[in-house]
């Protein structure tokens, strides 16, 4: 168990020379032929290649790290982030309390709102699980979207997909119970990172969720007494999906569907979106 969870995390936290060396060298396959294979970000992975090759020349690889903050509220943002891997939470920061909207992993950028809107964003995004993403200037990537439009089409149905989730989170976070609200955020995390190993700790849930921490320790022993999850230091592990998405609430689900619909390619299904 221990070197599961271990080696796990060490998926999650790509930080260091290594991580920043197998950024870089997907940066390099951006730039060749039949490369969709090497990009693990959701809205990259599913550009043409001719596009893909076209973006991928302003590319610059990155590590994110635990608590980096990569846009502020109301303020002018730089660059544009494709998550490669690791989670970003999207939040509401106001009078010294947190809100949680979205967890953003490799299925999504950070900042994508500001080009397909045309608005400063009122969210924070800071870095809660380590990982590594593909930055690119505002700048740079208006002029590539201004004469390979698709681009921009993917990023304004992922960005669709991230409204519901921020408008859903809302809503949930008033209408549904604590068991409901922690298994579908245990979910979408799981979901963003595509791992079932999550290093977060009680104390981060009551704060983003505003739960208690008692209610908070006290269901996921519920939990664990179920056998959906099992909890060591610091990590989350989840070994039932299914039961854990049966405990989550429908919110769970519009969701995930969301970006699904938003992922899928078949012309059938993007009218059923």
């Amino acid at each position: 168990m221990t070197d599961h969870v271990t080696a796990a995390l060490e998926a999650l936290d790509s930080s260091g020379d290594a991580a920043l060396k197998r950024v870089s060298g997907t940066q390099q396959m951006l730039r060749r032929p039949n490369t969709h294979s090497f990009v693990k970000n959701a809205i990259l992975a599913r550009v043409s290649l001719q596009d893909l090759a076209a973006i991928g020349e302003f590319l610059e690889p990155i590590i994110l790290r635990e608590r980096m903050v990569l846009q502020e509220p109301k303020r002018k943002l730089e660059h544009i982030y494709f998550i490669e891997s690791g989670l970003v939470s999207l939040r509401i920061v106001a009078a010294g309390s947190i809100l949680e909207t979205a967890v953003i992993g490799y299925r999504g950028a950070i900042g994508a709102s500001l080009l397909v809107g045309g608005y400063l964003s009122t969210y924070q995004s800071m870095v809660l699980f380590s990982g590594s993403a593909h930055r690119i200037r505002v700048a740079d990537l208006r002029l590539v979207m201004n004469e390979r439009p698709e681009i921009g089409e993917h990023l304004s149905r992922y960005d669709r997909a991230l409204a519901l989730h921020c408008a859903q989170t809302g809503l949930c976070g008033v209408r549904h119970g604590r068991e409901k609200r922690l298994a579908s955020w245990l979910c979408l995390a799981s979901d963003a990172v595509d791992a079932q190993v999550l290093p977060i700790t009680h104390e981060y849930l009551s704060s983003v969720l505003g739960l208690r921490r008692a209610g908070v320790t006290e269901t996921l022993s519920r939990f664990e007494e179920q056998g959906l999850i099992r909890k060591r230091r610091g990590v989350l592990q989840i070994d039932e999906r299914k039961g854990l998405e049966q405990r989550a609430c429908g919110c769970y689900k519009l969701i995930s569907d969301a970006y699904a619909c938003r992922e899928s390619r078949g012309s059938a299904e993007r009218t059923n979106c």
